[in-house]
């Protein structure tokens, strides 16, 4: 993990999406064509949270968040998402 000088505000947090797996189960190859992306990644920043709430994700656990959530951002070349932690739907 490189350091990322962004620090997300209030229960917004930060993900690494994972790369499109290349293989499937039985070994077949996914041409780029048929990839998608997947829809975990790694926490890389946390907000505070909100007065109410406390922030229960910390940097580097493996998250499943859902299909539309968070804003794509990109930062040093590297592809981000920026989204509320109740966009995340498990901690791996």
């Amino acid at each position: 993990m490189s350091k990322i000088n962004i620090k997300p505000l209030a229960d917004r947090v930060l993900v690494e999406p994972l790369p499109a797996e290349t293989t499937t189960a039985s070994g077949l190859i996914i041409p780029d064509s048929a990839k998608e992306k997947q829809q975990k990644g790694t926490v890389i920043a946390v907000g505070n949270g909100t007065k109410d709430e406390p922030m229960t994700v910390k940097v580097g656990d493996v998250v499943l968040y859902g299909k539309y959530a968070g804003t794509e951002i990109e930062l040093d070349g590297t592809e981000y998402l920026i989204m509320r932690e109740s966009d995340i739907l498990a901690i791996v």
